[in-house]
């Protein structure tokens, strides 16, 4: 597969704060080209032998396969979670133009 794949990233975070700061970081570091941050979401899930319930906030992550390692590790290194949701899908379809753009704000510096 191409490095310039898109793929479309998820993760969930405990509040509106944390999920601004991690949106902001991968922008900035050129990880990700959009971070929407979908606030209210209300999760359900098995966690050390309990179900337990939760109010989260998703962040949707526009990035390329070439720069997931990087995503992945950046989100990693800042959430506050013991195993943290890190998901992501490769999209077959698109507007063309808009993943040329996804494509173009995810290129690394270059120091040269």
């Amino acid at each position: 597969m191409s490095d310039q794949q898109i793929l479309l990233a998820m993760t969930n975070v405990p509040d509106m704060s944390t999920a601004q700061a991690l949106a902001h970081t991968l922008v900035d570091a050129k990880l990700a080209a959009c971070v929407n941050i979908l606030p209210a979401v209300q999760s359900v899930y098995r966690w050390q032998g309990a179900v337990e319930e939760a109010g989260e906030v998703t962040l949707l992550i526009k990035t390329t396969r070439r720069r997931y390692p990087q995503l992945q590790r950046a989100i990693l290194a800042s959430h506050p979670y013991d195993l943290p949701e890190v998901i992501a899908w490769p999209l077959s379809e698109g507007h063309p133009p808009y993943l040329h753009w996804i494509a173009a704000e995810t290129q690394p510096e270059s120091h040269a």
